[in-house]
């Protein structure tokens, strides 16, 4: 009976050693394929925590719920293109002989969605003053931000900064964040944080009489 046992232990250790003898590429094979998805994996996994976490800080930008001046020294602004919703692009120089006001924001951000009717009414009575708004749509979908467009009736031009390159040389940090050009293309004021229809009025008013 021992020997039988011993024997029937034998031949199976021999066809196991002869089957990893016979595929020893098979089994490398296996090992390669592994360590190649393990980054794979771990991107999709960083993906779906992006995608599912919470709104208030995607892509590590910080709300801005309380409206703040920040102090900036008049500098020219950054020229850039922004491809628009409509279709049509936008050179920022190309508003000169206008103020413009440029505004970084989000459809996912509350502070933005508080203050859009503001910006959207304000835009039209001040549009035929000379005055001309930008929206920059920063680390957004085009659907949910045309969306945004829509539900709150903004007329004025937007459009998705897809890489975040006018972000980057605007030195945005959070949303919303506003930039105001005077009529040469000087950057004059800066405000972070949503802005009620009082203070952007009498932003206006005070720049238009300079």
């Amino acid at each position: 009976m021992i020997e039988a046992e011993t024997l029937e232990s034998f031949e199976n250790n021999d066809i196991e050693g002869n089957l990893n003898a016979e595929h020893p590429t098979s089994t490398r094979s296996r090992i390669k394929l592994v360590i190649a998805l393990v980054p794979i994996l771990a991107f999709l996994i960083l993906l779906l925590v992006s995608l599912f976490s919470s709104n208030e800080n995607r892509g590590g930008l910080v709300i801005n719920n309380s409206f703040g001046d920040i102090s900036i020294q008049d500098a020219e602004a950054e020229d850039f293109v922004l491809n628009l919703y409509s279709g049509e692009t936008l050179r920022l120089s190309d508003l000169r002989g206008r103020l413009v006001v440029l505004d970084f924001w989000s459809s996912w951000c509350p502070p933005c969605k508080a203050e859009a009717t503001i910006l959207a009414k304000t835009y039209e009575r001040f549009r035929d003053r000379g005055v001309e708004f930008v929206g920059v749509t920063i680390w957004d979908s085009e659907g949910e931000a045309l969306a945004f467009i829509r539900k709150y009736d903004i007329k004025y031009p937007n459009g998705l900064d897809s890489d975040g390159r006018i972000a980057i040389d605007y030195g945005v940090r959070g949303i919303p964040e506003k930039f105001f050009l005077d009529r040469n293309g000087q950057l004059i004021r800066r405000y972070a944080g949503p802005i009620t229809e009082r203070q952007l009025e009498t932003v206006l008013n005070e720049l238009l009489i300079q």
